[in-house]
């Protein structure tokens, strides 16, 4: 902010904010290349490339001094997101997992959920103690040191690269890998399930995403004050995490398709606590549920994809999903700050949550997939 002097302070955090929904929308538009690649590919050189992208340009960040160049900067970072963050990885899950599947994925993403729970407090020690340039110099220069070898030294194209079925399981003596076998794109795109399941997240994702942003605002309208709603969005954090570790062993034992359902539901009955009076118990039984149901959307998606249509492009079929879910995340908390802005409250924004989310559970029900499909 103090070198972005130019404009005016009450813009300067849109503007600033808007960068990273630029990166937002430029990820989900690169969601289909790299989905294609890593279907034929694997991530290694993608997710190796997009570290190495990533930490320059945060470097870059450091030094920048005119909001053009900042944009630049998350335009690149977009790309980057798009490269080696959740999309990516599940690909490669989908590949190198069949029955640990669930519990793979919710390993990768507990670790991703406590990010926010070590980086948030570091970050804020570095600024107050480096100042915004040298924190970011630091994170920038953290980032490569972590990311950078891992991906380009660990990852692999397939299991059989390693002489392994998927799940680690050793190959036989004289004993060929495992055909990979799935839809085709096209065949998904054709099929009506696959444009229900697109409705049912995209709704889930408009009702969450319009409360998950705004939560903390949305607590201080209600009265409560502002350390204790920030108290109540960390601890949203943690209950997602909490919710993924749950998931991992039940979807072993349910169809995904129930399992999805079940999820809608539960961010049904979160949003209809927000209509409730603010107290304590109220409160935490909102962030218990809300915090679960919102952590293990992410893992419900993959698998609900992975079980109908199997793994032999899986990355193709994701990224449409993805670019709309982007598009449905990007928009929802726009249109919450627009209604907030024009009513002064947000007494319409949970009851189009509530229905959106009820929305998404009936679309849900009523879908019925036209077979399975083998995700070997």
């Amino acid at each position: 902010h103090r070198d972005l002097h130019s404009f005016p302070t009450r813009r300067s955090s849109d503007l600033l904010t808007g960068g990273f929904s630029l990166a937002m929308l430029i990820m989900g538009g690169m969601a289909y290349p790299v989905g294609a690649w890593v279907d034929r590919r694997g991530g290694r050189l993608l997710m190796t490339i997009g570290s190495i992208l990533a930490t320059l340009l945060v470097i870059a960040w450091s030094q920048v001094t005119d909001i053009g160049h900042f944009y630049l900067i998350w335009i690149g970072l977009g790309v980057c997101a798009a490269l080696v963050l959740y999309d990516p990885a599940f690909v490669i899950v989908a590949s190198w997992f069949t029955r640990r599947r669930s519990t793979a994925l919710a390993v990768i993403t507990f670790a991703a959920g406590l990010a926010s729970t070590i980086f948030v407090p570091l970050s804020d020690f570095l600024l107050q103690n480096l100042g915004w340039r040298d924190a970011i110099l630091v994170l920038g220069i953290f980032l490569g040191l972590t990311t950078i070898p891992l991906h380009a030294l660990l990852l692999r194209r397939h299991p059989e690269d390693l002489g392994l079925e998927p799940d680690g399981i050793p190959l036989q003596a004289n004993q060929t890998a495992p055909k990979r076998s799935g839809s085709s794109l096209a065949d998904a795109v054709y099929s009506r399930y696959f444009w229900m399941l697109i409705l049912a997240f995209s709704l889930s994702y408009l009702s969450a995403a319009a409360i998950r942003v705004h939560i903390i605002p949305f607590l201080i309208d209600a009265g409560i004050d502002a350390s204790s709603a920030a108290v109540a969005s960390g601890a949203i954090g943690l209950m997602q995490v909490a919710g993924r570790v749950v998931f991992a062993p039940l979807d072993t034992r349910f169809s995904a398709r129930i399992m999805v359902s079940g999820v809608f539901v539960l961010q049904s009955i979160a949003m209809m606590l927000l209509l409730g009076e603010p107290s304590g118990l109220v409160l935490v039984s909102f962030i218990v549920v809300f915090g679960a149901s919102f952590g293990a959307n992410t893992l419900a998606r993959v698998s609900i994809i992975a079980e109908h249509y199997g793994i032999l492009h899986y990355g193709r079929i994701s990224s449409v999903m993805t670019l709309f879910l982007t598009l449905a995340g990007t928009a929802a908390p726009v249109g919450a700050s627009l209604l907030y802005d024009h009513l002064g409250n947000y007494d319409l924004v949970v009851w189009l949550a509530l229905g959106l989310a009820l929305a998404a559970t009936v679309v849900m029900f009523i879908a019925r997939p036209a077979q399975a499909t083998a995700t070997t």
